[in-house]
């Protein structure tokens, strides 16, 4: 008898398209700041760059960028919704859970 073994389920939220797996991330990254008016030394030196968060699918990461996308076509390897950002400006790059997705959206309907 052959040792049959299962595939396991990944517990993370992804997509496949073409076979190649795409997982999903919750990205915190740091972005400019601008500000085309007068200030006073006080102000500016309150100025401060922005902490954003993008929710989106990796399409790749390397040393020097990562590549991202919200948006796919079901039918052809076509994405959409993409950004490229220097990975310097990347603070944390947490993937998604699925269980802990589902879990608060149940916990919403109560």
């Amino acid at each position: 008898m052959k040792n049959m073994r299962k595939n396991k389920k990944s517990k993370y939220k992804h997509i496949v398209i073409n076979r190649k797996k795409y997982y999903f991330y919750k990205i915190t990254w740091v972005d400019i700041t601008g500000d085309a008016g007068h200030a006073t030394a006080e102000e500016f030196d309150k100025f401060d760059a922005s902490t954003m968060t993008t929710m989106g699918y990796v399409y790749s990461k390397d040393r020097k960028f990562l590549k991202t996308f919200a948006s796919y076509d079901n039918k052809d390897e076509v994405f959409s919704d993409r950004n490229i950002y220097p990975i310097g400006c990347i603070l944390k790059m947490e993937k998604v859970n699925i269980w802990a997705q589902e879990k608060k959206q149940i916990n919403k309907k109560f």
